[in-house]
């Protein structure tokens, strides 16, 4: 996945990059020709940092239907002979997604679109999905062939396209090609269909990879060979230390903890963190300072996990430490914290930003702090964090702090957070949002009628214009 460059936030293509409610309420009132640009850039050049947790599709099917853009731009991206070359998923699948919203909005250009792309381009796994979705069974009857002419009918190609069935995100085309009349293509689908099956099943009774002997220095030996090979195993390994560690055993796993190898110090550290053991602060702190960065990153991770109040009352000191630990600390803080901690919350709050900028992930947990919190003096901060970062995810929970922290936010934020592009942000914001605003009315009325909004955005809602809504 390429990193994409994000435009400055307050321009209009910086806005729909990040997929916020003011890059739609922009484009609706900027020229038309700038703002189908900006939105092709988006959809033709994924925007986001993590395309499979951030939502972007619906956002971007939106605005083309508000703008009634035409999709010669998507179809010139996705029938350009570079398709035939860069066959990785970032680069077209947005552009898939986007097609499959609006054809369930009924655009037959974006279905005809999707049905051909499935016929002749790479990511046509993908197309295929969008369409099992959105289109009728004639629409995929006639797929059949061309589908199946993607793979020889060789063994190599018929275990080919036996894993193409088995790993299928949508079943429905296959089922229907399984009872295609044609008996060339059924027989072949329905032959791929049991060998799918068959290699599933023998995965399950056979699998495979590399496991410990049941014994605490079997499993410290392998943890260290993992981290050898470049295997960060000391997770799995902690795991398997909770299910054969005795008493008896606490001594080795003390003493890996304090100087082992770095796999096996990982995972020592790990479990003895997690079973809240005495000397699991001592043995983090010495870690963070003589441990190389692995091990100082594994025992941060491992002091976050810890749920018990010596944790807590450890990280009050090590929150001013300017090291992995001190970061540690906010972020503990900021879960299981109380109230006598704010102000240090609220420091690390600054520090991150200040030090890391808008998008550091330390900021996604002390974010939520802020809000859990209810500190009021973060607000300016968690506006900075809305406006500038490229993560809707961390948007969205800027969001939900800033309702918990911010008076202005129903008048303010929440009226744009009705058009974001995460789903959760609409639903925070349709239960917030100032309805004196006008748009946001109309807004709530067009989110209750549109089948693609999610269950949860129309039950909020609901509440707010509803026959059980609140009276004014």
């Amino acid at each position: 996945m390429f990193d994409p460059v994000i435009a400055p936030s307050g321009t209009l293509l910086g806005l729909l990059q990040r997929g916020r409610g003011d890059g739609t309420l922009h484009a609706l009132t900027a020229p038309r020709a700038d703002a189908l640009a900006a939105l092709n850039h988006c959809v033709l050049r994924d925007p986001r940092h993590d395309w499979q947790v951030e939502n972007r599709s619906l956002y971007y099917a939106r605005l083309y239907l508000d703008l009634n853009g035409e999709l010669d731009a998507i179809e010139a991206h996705l029938l350009d002979p570079e398709d035939a070359l860069d066959t990785d998923e970032s680069r077209t699948g947005l552009a898939l997604a986007v097609l499959g919203h609006l054809a369930s909005y009924g655009r037959r250009d974006a279905l005809h679109l999707l049905r051909r792309y499935a016929a002749h381009g790479s990511n046509w796994a993908w197309a295929l999905d969008e369409l099992a979705l959105r289109d009728d069974d004639a629409g995929l009857r006639a797929l059949a062939v061309p589908v199946l002419a993607r793979f020889a009918t060789d063994a190599e190609g018929e275990a080919e396209l036996a894993a193409a069935v088995r790993d299928a995100f949508e079943p429905r085309p296959w089922r229907l090609w399984a009872e295609d009349p044609r008996a060339s293509v059924a027989a072949r689908v329905r032959a791929a269909q049991e060998a799918g099956c068959f290699d599933r099943w023998q995965r399950q009774l056979r699998p495979t990879g590399p496991r410990p002997d049941w014994s605490v220095r079997a499993v410290l030996e392998w943890a260290r060979q993992g981290a050898e090979r470049g295997a960060a195993l000391h997770v799995p390994a902690a795991r398997c230390l909770t299910a054969v560690a005795g008493p008896e055993d606490r001594p080795e796993i003390v003493a890996a903890a304090r100087d082992g190898a770095d796999g096996a110090r990982c995972a020592a550290l790990r479990y003895l963190a997690d079973s809240d053991d005495p000397d699991a602060l001592d043995l983090i702190e010495g870690a963070v300072v003589t441990g190389s960065a692995t091990v100082v990153e594994a025992a941060a991770d491992a002091f976050e996990r810890m749920r018990g109040p010596a944790a807590v009352d450890r990280a009050r000191g090590w929150v001013h430490r300017p090291d992995a630990l001190g970061a540690a600390a906010g972020r503990v803080l900021a879960c299981r914290g109380g109230s006598r901690d704010r102000d240090l919350v609220l420091a690390a709050l600054r520090e991150a930003v200040r030090g890391e900028g808008p998008d550091a992930p330390t900021l996604w947990t002390l974010v939520d702090g802020a809000g859990r919190l209810g500190i009021g003096c973060a607000a300016p901060v968690l506006r900075h964090v809305y406006r500038e970062t490229a993560s809707s995810h961390l948007r969205g929970r800027a969001a939900r702090a800033l309702a918990a922290t911010d008076p202005s936010f129903p008048a303010g934020f929440a009226v744009e957070c009705l058009w974001d592009c995460e789903e959760s942000t609409r639903e925070l914001a349709a239960r917030h949002a100032e309805t004196g605003d006008a748009r946001v009315v109309e807004r709530l009325r067009r989110l209750a009628a549109d089948p693609a909004e999610e269950a949860e955005v129309q039950t909020a809602v609901r509440s707010r214009i509803g026959p059980d809504a609140p009276a004014a």
